[in-house]
């Protein structure tokens, strides 16, 4: 089998998201995808890693990504690893083909057939507009029934109940956002936090305890205003709070970590094990959030969970991007012996994902179970609407 073409696909519904489909001379078409920058992500393939890519034999995901691994780019989730990853899950896709069998057998087989889900209340919109993590690229939109972000913020109680009565009992929610961009994340207002504490207030009281209640940060704090929120967070018991400080910001997490009763999840912005170690060793992050195309692929994110492990830390893959990697993430996280929980939008699973692909995991009653199609099983439909194609071929 050779790789004979690489294809990338912009669909115009979501204008961050870039998939990628490697085709082979057997007629078998792997499916990746990379999430942000997806101009510029589409421009390194074409234009650098195609040359590499075209004409490779019997690609299998260690052979493919010690070809993929540049002399520049590797350090951080950027274009060129985004595009590595996207074109790694395209691969391990292929072998799944290949072989007849799902994710799940090629990792090693289940560790559990289901795995709890919580939902990210962001919209149909979220996201979308920009490669920037800002208010304005919220994408809030109106009378939409999956509205979560504007619900959040507007009505946390009949949204919590709303995912209640769905079976689903983990949310994540993030009502501080716009405090940090008033204030550069230097310092937040009583007044700031107050609101903010007031949407926690109101799913507790709706739905009590039972309910996973994530917030997340962005990253967007100094150490001492982080401090601040956990402090006052403590009360309401959220599972974790994600993100306080850049991920990068290893001694100041450490210090962070000494404020009680607040688990901390970190690392969708880090790449490779080398990039996750720092957080590992300070001993201050509770669980593992790494995106698995951010940081190079299934290859890397399957060692970066077995690295995890090794210091008794959950992972929980983070997925506010696309539905191929939705589905990867799933087969990841069930064969994963320390994988936690799967993230999932519902606004983006009830909208524009369905209009997209074909074969996404089953998801109901709060779980998510991997399909046993080969590969992640997820495949586009041929009629997209509005979406621009570019095809490199050998």
């Amino acid at each position: 089998m050779k790789i004979v073409a690489l294809e990338t696909i912009r669909p115009a519904v979501q204008p961050n998201l870039l998939f990628v489909r490697l085709h082979t001379d057997t007629g078998l078409t792997g499916l990746g995808e990379a999430f942000y920058g997806a101009r510029a992500v589409e421009a390194y393939l074409h234009e650098s890693l195609a040359e590499v890519l075209l004409g490779v034999s019997d690609p299998t995901p260690e052979r493919v990504a010690g070809l993929l691994t540049g002399y520049v780019g590797y350090q951080g989730a950027g274009v060129e690893t985004r595009g590595n990853g996207a074109v790694d899950i395209a691969v391990w896709d292929l072998l799944g083909q290949v072989s007849g069998l799902p994710l799940t057998d090629l990792l090693g087989g289940t560790v559990r057939d289901e795995v709890a889900i919580y939902n990210t209340c962001a919209g149909p919109g979220y996201i979308s507009s920009s490669a920037r993590q800002e208010a304005r690229n919220w994408g809030v939109g109106s009378g939409e029934r999956y509205e979560d972000l504007r619900a959040f913020l507007t009505d946390p109680a009949g949204l919590a109940r709303d995912l209640w009565d769905q079976g689903i009992r983990g949310m994540k929610v993030w009502p501080f956002d716009t405090a940090a961009e008033r204030t550069g994340g230097t310092e937040i207002s009583q007044a700031d936090l107050d609101q903010g504490l007031a949407v926690l207030a109101a799913v507790r009281e709706e739905v009590g305890l039972g309910m996973r209640l994530m917030v997340e940060l962005h990253g967007l704090w100094s150490r001492p205003a982080a401090e601040r929120i956990l402090v006052a967070l403590a009360p309401y018991r959220p599972y974790w709070v994600e993100d306080p400080l850049r991920a990068d910001a290893t001694a100041a997490y450490a210090r962070l970590a000494r404020v009680e009763g607040v688990p901390i999840a970190a690392g969708e912005t880090c790449v490779g094990r080398r990039g996750f170690m720092p957080l590992l060793d300070s001993g201050a992050v509770d669980v593992l959030t790494l995106d698995i195309q951010w940081t190079g692929g299934l290859t890397e994110a399957r060692k970066i969970a077995s690295l995890a492990d090794a210091y008794a830390v959950p992972v929980a893959p983070h997925d506010c991007t696309g539905p191929a990697t939705l589905a990867t993430c799933v087969h990841f996280v069930c064969s994963q012996p320390n994988g936690l929980i799967q993230e999932t939008v519902r606004a983006f699973l009830h909208t524009w994902y369905d209009a997209l692909v074909t074969g996404l995991p089953e998801i109901s009653g709060g779980v998510a179970r991997p399909g046993r199609a080969p590969g992640h099983g997820v495949r586009l439909r041929e009629d997209l609407p509005d979406a621009q194609r570019r095809t490199t071929r050998l």
